[in-house]
C-alpha cells in the first residue's frame, strides 16, 4: 500500500542529503500517516482513513468530514 494521506494526497519527498564535502546521496522523506476512524454524519457510518497528521488536525478544526471536503475540495480533486 503506498504512503500516501487519502485526504490531501500527500506522499514522500525525494531530494539529495549532502555531507560536509558536498557528496549527495538520495533520501526520502515519508509524512506521518497515521490511521484514523472518521465518523460521516451523510451516510451515518465510519469511515477508516490513512491520514497525515496535519490533516487529522485540519480535521478536527474544521469540525467534520464533509465539511472538510466542501473547504478544501482543491486537494482531493487532483
Amino acid at each position: 500500500m503506498a504512503r500516501v494521506c487519502d485526504l490531501t494526497g500527500k506522499r514522500r519527498l525525494v531530494g539529495n542529503k549532502v555531507s560536509h564535502a558536498k557528496n549527495r546521496t538520495k533520501m526520502t522523506q515519508k509524512p506521518n500517516l497515521q490511521t484514523k476512524r472518521v465518523f460521516d454524519p451523510v451516510t451515518g457510518q465510519t469511515i477508516k482513513l490513512r491520514l497525515s497528521t496535519r490533516a487529522i488536525r485540519t480535521l478536527d478544526k474544521v469540525g467534520s468530514l464533509q465539511k472538510f471536503l466542501k473547504k478544501y475540495k482543491h486537494l482531493w480533486n487532483a
